[in-house]
Parts: structure tokens; C-alpha cells; sequence
């Protein structure tokens, strides 16, 4: 059976990415670019792993076709895998899962 392994990313709409981020510079001193920050980390496996935490405009298109104000990525084992065992259970799998150069990705809405 496919599973979670880690935590992949948190992606979330804010009225004010730019003050937020200036926020947690500030308070938390976290670094980030525009698109948000990057924290690597490695597995057993020898491959190296990134934590994402990047802040959207309420305006984005880019976690549709949701409509929840944020998205969670998860790390997991073996992508492909895990979403046909989503999909035989009857959830809310969105399209297909797409390999690029960062990585395998799937979408499920629940």
C-alpha cells in the first residue's frame, strides 16, 4: 500500500502575501522569496526533500478547481500507486498524475 512519507508543501491565499511574508521575516525569521520558501531535508533514501510554505493572493487561480483557501502537499512513496488506490475507493481524484522536474504530483479534493 502506498503512503505519506512527509510533508510536501502548505499553499494558502492571504488578503496580503507581501505584509504576510514580511511578518514572518520579521516575528519568525523565515526568508522567503515571492513565491514563498523552501526548506530541504533528506530521507533515508539519500534523496533530498523540500518543504514548501508559500502565501497566494486571494485572487489565484492556482489552487483551483477548489475552492479552499489552501492546499497541502504530501510527500508519499509512490505517487502513481496511491492515486489508483484513491481512485478505487471512489474519491475525488482531479485528472491525472503528472511527473515534472519537481516531481510526481497528484490531486485529490476532499
Amino acid at each position: 500500500m502506498a503512503k505519506v512519507v512527509g510533508l510536501g508543501g502548505v499553499f494558502f491565499k492571504s488578503e496580503n502575501p507581501q505584509k504576510l511574508r514580511e511578518w514572518y521575516k520579521f516575528h519568525l525569521g523565515l526568508d522567503s522569496e515571492e513565491w514563498g520558501a523552501v526548506f530541504k531535508w533528506d530521507l533515508p533514501k539519500g534523496k533530498d526533500y523540500y518543504n514548501v510554505w508559500s502565501p497566494f493572493p486571494t485572487t489565484t487561480e492556482y489552487l483551483k478547481p477548489s475552492e479552499k483557501p489552501f492546499m497541502i502537499n504530501f510527500i508519499v512513496d509512490d505517487c502513481f500507486a496511491l492515486i489508483e488506490q484513491l481512485k478505487s475507493s471512489g474519491q475525488n481524484v482531479v485528472g491525472e498524475p503528472e511527473e515534472s522536474e519537481f516531481g510526481r504530483f497528484g490531486w485529490v479534493i476532499i
